[in-house]
């Protein structure tokens, strides 16, 4: 195996002295979306495949303006002068990130324009210019423009009876440059590129694109009949999102978040991204309108917000895509001989059983147990939480139904999910009406645990069945993210469940015990730290300490001195972390034991496994939370233990695939320089989802036990 580095600059600047022991969180964030921009420049990919990956750098960069960004100017403007952990103002953090963003959003920008589009157009894939149309492709575009175009467009004027238009979040324009024929002077107009018509504009009988705004851009005298047009270029704004919200009381909860979402459309501005060829004074016009500094202006070359590129990334050209996944059924649920289903509850009494998402199917595994648990008649009750679920959700179906069919249904919806807080409502108001018992959880914490619960009548008596997750149940992301699921009916796990659901409907968080789960805030935290800690004193009595730990990010400081001092001990520490890692491996007396890598590929990596050794006598848990001080102390949590031999064994080949990963994952030096991993010379590769996939197919052939 050997490494080559990420072509970037370090996670965090060298300064003189001794570097401090945490990397910068938001540059640790950038480093991550410059590794999924490595994939996106990956030769090898299908190119379908790399044009998706650019568009989720784009949406990734959006989320981070919105979120990180946001939160740092408010910081800013309010005085606050606490130095992150890292020893940074949030004005130097907004220095740091908007020199290391404008170089990568160029690298991007170069790969698309330069790379991408050319060799998809070769293969008839193309994004196509006006000038390039033939005169019956204008014609049949001219056509379009008038009778799906035109009707819905509304100029926007500036001059002293019409004050600068209000411009939407991540919204998309054209700045007109005007000038009346009674007139010398030039005024400024705005169009909206309107969000509800396809952004690329499919061109008859073929798989060639014109955007929406250069189709608008070259009608523009229909908008403005009889005004001189001077000049006319796409523009695009960042609104700040206000994330964070843990004061108000839970009776006005649900009127909060829609006043929230009220006011975020009006939220500051924190990016202006504008085309190159913009002049001068109309940068200056939209920068003194928007209340921003040139430092907010970043200059993107065409087409504007890259996110977009999702919808080409999906085209059906097989010979463009990786070959499509399906999800393969768990061989335990499984249709027998004859047929028919599996008795899901009996297999779980049989035996607890593990599920890997997407390599294991949602909807037979997840989403089946609700339908069933709603359907069945000697269910009585279902519990469960919804923190991110899909539009058109069967989940959230089936638990409608089951309250419809006088089932005692009790869902905590987590309004505060962020971007998806709009849906969240319209879900608890089905609900609501539904007949189910619908509670919005704890004042001034998020519900992110991902927990359900049936309560059945067996012939001895009252029997729970209980799923614990690391993923939302969201049947859209369950096809995009990895995840695992955990299905049992241990008594005192459905217990703690049961007393996680009464925490969360009685929004109380003291006085909660728990026998075996780990909940946040309550005593995760301290559990955690304690594993660790317990792993030193195995290590100091020569028993061998180890930890291996995987997760979507690394962030608390109090985890991370505990880490740094197991390491000074001596125990062995793997941590793979997806994104942010504020910790610094490899420092001399320090963190010499401790290795991360980060693995990015198809599937978003977003299971969270954590393995402590216990001198041979292991522990596992999966759960909802990362490492992050928001988890641990501001947000409702679960972690839960892994007991079942077969399900302790697929985490472990699970952690053993992803340590031994050469061709996706990627090693953190001491410095902050990422390097990926290649096989060595003549030795195969070995991509970890690449051999889950083809071991769920292994499974899927071979018959049920």
């Amino acid at each position: 195996m050997t490494t080559e580095p990420l072509p970037a600059a370090p996670a965090e600047p060298a300064t003189p002295g001794e570097p401090s022991p945490f990397f910068n969180r938001e540059l640790s964030w950038l480093e991550f979306n410059r590794r999924v921009l490595d994939e996106a420049e990956d030769p090898a990919a299908p190119l379908l495949e790399r044009l998706k990956f650019v568009a989720i750098f784009g949406g990734n960069l959006d989320e981070f303006f919105m979120k990180r960004v946001g939160g740092l100017k408010r910081q800013l403007a309010s005085g606050r002068t606490a130095l992150s952990p890292d020893g940074r103002t949030p004005a130097e953090q907004l220095a740091a990130i908007a020199a290391a963003v404008r170089p990568m959003v160029a690298r991007a920008r170069q790969l698309l324009i330069g790379t991408l589009l050319p060799e998809l157009a070769g293969h008839g894939v193309a994004l196509v210019p006006w000038r390039e149309l033939a005169e019956p492709e204008r014609s049949w575009c001219t056509r379009y423009f008038e009778a799906d175009v035109f009707p819905i467009l509304t100029p926007l004027g500036l001059d002293t009876s019409h004050p600068f238009p209000f411009i939407s979040n991540l919204s998309l324009s054209l700045a007109v440059a005007t000038r009346s024929p009674a007139s010398s002077e030039v005024r400024f107009a705005r169009v909206k590129v309107p969000p509800s018509l396809p952004r690329w504009v499919q061109l008859p009988d073929s798989l060639r694109f014109v955007p929406l705004e250069d189709l608008i851009a070259e009608h523009l005298d229909r908008l403005f009949p009889g005004i001189e047009l001077l000049e006319a270029y796409a523009f695009r704004v960042t609104r700040a999102a206000d994330v964070e919200r843990n004061e108000e009381p839970a009776e006005d909860l649900l009127e909060s978040i829609q006043e929230e979402l009220r006011e975020r459309r009006f939220a500051s501005v924190v990016r202006l991204e504008v085309v190159p060829e913009m002049p001068a004074w109309m940068r200056q016009l939209l920068a003194d309108e928007l209340e921003i500094t040139p430092g907010d202006v970043y200059e993107v070359r065409p087409p504007l917000a890259a996110r977009d590129l999702a919808v080409l990334a999906a085209l059906p050209a097989p010979a463009l895509r990786e070959a499509d996944w399906r999800p393969a059924t768990p061989p335990r649920l499984a249709p027998g001989p004859d047929g028919r289903e599996a008795d899901l509850f009996r297999v779980i009494r049989q035996a607890d059983l593990l599920v890997h998402h997407p390599y294991d199917s949602f909807a037979a595994s997840v989403q089946r147990f609700v339908q069933v648990a709603a359907e069945d008649p000697a269910v009585l009750a279902i519990k469960q939480t919804l923190y991110r679920t899909s539009r058109r959700s069967p989940v959230v179906q089936a638990l409608i139904e089951a309250a419809e069919r006088g089932k005692q249904v009790a869902v905590l919806v987590e309004l505060r999910a962020s971007f998806d807080e709009a849906r969240n409502i319209e879900w608890a108001e089905a609900l609501e009406g539904a007949g189910a018992h619908v509670a919005y959880g704890v004042v001034g914490y998020k519900t992110h645990a991902k927990v359900s619960l049936v309560v059945r009548q067996e012939a001895d008596g009252l029997r729970t069945y209980t799923h614990l997750a690391t993923g939302n149940y969201n049947t859209d992301t369950a096809e995009l993210y990895t995840d695992l699921g955990l299905f049992t009916c241990d008594p005192v796990l459905g217990a703690d469940v049961a007393q996680l659901f009464n925490l969360l409907t009685s929004g109380r968080i003291a006085d909660q015990t728990f026998s075996r789960l780990l909940v946040a805030p309550v005593n995760m935290r301290h559990g955690i730290l304690g594993r660790i800690e317990r792993e030193v004193e195995h290590q100091r009595a020569g028993r061998g300490g180890r930890i291996v730990a995987k997760m979507n990010s690394l962030e608390d400081p109090e985890i991370v001195r505990a880490l740094y001092a197991a390491s000074a001990a001596g125990v062995e520490i793997d941590l793979i972390v997806r994104g942010v890692c504020r910790l610094r491996p490899g420092l001399p007396g320090t963190s010499e034991t401790i290795r991360v890598i980060s693995i990015v590929g198809r599937f978003l990596e977003h299971a969270r496994i954590f393995h402590f050794g216990n001198a041979g006598d292991g522990e596992y848990f999966i759960g909802s939370a990362d490492w992050m001080s928001r988890n641990l102390d501001w947000r409702v949590e679960a972690m839960a233990p892994v007991d079942d031999p077969a399900a302790r064994a697929e985490l472990q080949r699970i952690l053993d695939l992803q340590l031994a990963d050469d061709c996706k994952a990627w090693e953190l030096g001491a410095d902050g320089v990422w390097q990926r991993r290649r096989p060595a010379p003549g030795e195969p590769g070995r991509a970890s989802q690449r051999l889950l996939m083809e071991k769920a197919r292994e499974r899927a052939r071979r018959p049920p036990a």
